[in-house]
């Protein structure tokens, strides 16, 4: 098989970020994979507990300066870019400064998880796209890890279906252990609409919380992935609708094994 292209999007990576087992999860998977001969791109939020400093973030001004429209709002993104220590990997981050410059990650210091993490999530979604377009690298694999990338398998469904730079691209989304609690205010539906996505698109999102997301980003996507066994009992159910074959689980605990089978579910997808 000729060299393919993947793109890995994620809540966080290691070394910059490491709130749970996600960061460790997409710090090993894109580097087993560029080992192999696959060219790969990775894309974050650049949450305020990021050092720039100390990880030597700088923008990359020709990405940046684009509007990102949530509701009614535009917002600015801004582009960041750093490598990762003792590898020939590097990260974008998706920035923008009244969503990822307070310090911290989805909760105020009091453990309250924020009432704006939904805007962040579109705004990131949408932010990963129009970045990729600009990079002008078409991927064949996007590769979604957690709740916070679930909106990106609809866009290219929807919005993105015909542009040149997606219209061949594959999705794999994997699922964590990282549910929330809180609900979203009845405006989620609203905000998360771009050009050609209908309301029944995102029907999943009417209960606007965690589970609403992991089903909307498992039916448009076009592989889902569990990252442990004991997602799978904490969803209770919630991925009932996804057919078996379109599902599988997938353990982190042997990186071989991880890599391999990640491996042949990416090329059985690129067939």
């Amino acid at each position: 098989m000729s060299k393919f292209r993947i793109l890995y999007v994620s809540s966080e990576i290691n070394p910059f970020l490491n709130q749970s087992h996600v960061a460790d999860y997409v710090r090993k998977l894109p580097q087993a994979m560029q080992e192999r001969g696959v060219e790969i791109r990775i894309l974050v939020p650049r949450f305020g507990l990021i050092n720039e400093r100390k990880n030597r973030l700088h923008e990359v001004v020709r990405l940046s300066g684009i509007n990102i429209s949530v509701g009614d709002e535009e917002k600015p993104l801004v582009i960041k870019v750093a490598s990762i220590p003792n590898a020939k990997l590097q990260v974008y981050f998706i920035d923008n400064e009244d969503y990822f410059h307070r310090k911290s990650f989805l909760t105020n210091k009091d453990g309250k998880f924020f009432e704006d993490n939904d805007e962040r999530a579109i705004f990131f979604c949408k932010g990963v796209l129009e970045t990729v377009k600009k990079l002008g690298w078409a991927p064949d694999i996007v590769h979604c890890n957690d709740w916070i990338t679930s909106l990106i398998p609809v866009y290219l469904k929807t919005t993105y279906k015909n542009d040149p730079m997606f219209k061949e691209t594959k999705t794999v989304f994997t699922i964590y252990d990282s549910s929330f609690s809180h609900t979203f205010d009845g405006s989620l539906i609203e905000k998360a609409k771009m050009f050609d996505v209908k309301d029944e698109d995102l029907s999943d999102l009417k209960t606007a919380d965690f589970s609403g997301f992991i089903k909307l980003g498992s039916r448009f996507s076009d592989q889902v992935v569990i990252a442990s066994e004991q997602t799978d009992t904490l969803l209770n159910g919630t991925l009932a609708h996804i057919s078996s074959d379109k599902m599988q689980t997938i353990s982190i605990d042997n990186e071989q094994e991880c890599s391999d089978r990640y491996f042949d579910l990416y090329q059985t997808l690129m067939n």
